[in-house]
């Protein structure tokens, strides 16, 4: 009896927190998000403030729920090219930087208003901090299917660190779009078709022996310094505290 009565509980709970949100991400479009507070997100959402922290404890953690969503999306989106038949590194890296572009559109008015936040490298917000590891590692692991399911051989000594370049590159792709005021981020798009070709080039050369000091040094660097939520942590920087976390879903402060 205990099953069926959480199983029946499970969707209503999915079904608020994904109201709580929408509703965010609407108001963040509408309002700004410096300007949009708990409270008002709990309010248009018809719920109490409490309830909305029980589900995200402060807006950063709304802002979390949503690079969530995106990387499942995506990932999700791209599927068909990771497991498909296309074996062209070319066309596996095109497709996955469009395929991002396609599923962030509808977000890219309000873009801007996250970047600033995420620029900030104190921020839970930053895609380098450990609160943003679940998307970042997501993303990266879509792009070492990329190169895994590619047809092109990979020095060895470069294996592991290609993915993480791709998401570095891909993070480039980002700012861009965040900036890019083309009609359906146009020059985004043309930036992606001139991009893959070039990187699936390098990827391909970086397996000759004239290149081989370039591949060990290019895999010390990132060995070094790509950042890690255990990294992060260990740099010695203060982490800035979440909203409060609420006990169940009744008052809460508002953040």
């Amino acid at each position: 009896m205990t099953d069926v009565k959480e199983d029946k509980k499970a969707p209503k709970s999915e079904q608020t927190r994904t109201l709580i949100l929408e509703t965010a991400l609407r108001l963040f479009k509408e309002r700004g998000y410096d300007k949009t507070t708990m409270r008002a997100i709990a309010q248009e959402a018809g719920v109490s403030v409490g309830n909305a922290y029980y589900y995200f404890s402060s807006k950063e953690h709304l802002v979390q729920g949503f690079y969530d969503r995106i990387a499942e999306e995506h990932q999700a989106a791209v599927e068909p090219i990771l497991t498909g038949d296309e074996k062209d590194l070319t066309a596996r890296i095109r497709g996955v930087y469009l395929g991002w572009l396609d599923i962030a559109g509808p977000y890219h008015e309000f873009a801007s208003q996250f970047f600033k936040n995420a620029a900030d490298p104190d921020s839970p917000l930053s895609p380098f901090s450990p609160e943003s590891e679940g998307p970042r590692e997501a993303a990266i692991e879509v792009h070492r299917r990329v190169i895994s399911g590619a047809s092109v051989k990979v020095d060895p000594e470069l294996k592991e660190a290609l993915p993480q370049l791709l998401w570095l590159q891909q993070m480039g792709l980002v700012l861009f779009w965040v900036y890019d005021r083309s009609e359906g981020a146009a020059n985004s798009r043309r930036l992606v078709e001139r991009l893959a070709p070039v990187t699936a080039r390098a990827i391909s050369l970086s397996r000759f022996r004239i290149l081989r000091p370039l591949v060990k040094e290019t895999h010390e660097l990132l060995s070094d310094f790509m950042p890690t939520a255990a990294g992060m942590a260990a740099s010695g920087k203060p982490k800035k505290k979440s909203g409060p976390k609420a006990a169940g879903p009744h008052g809460t402060p508002e953040s």
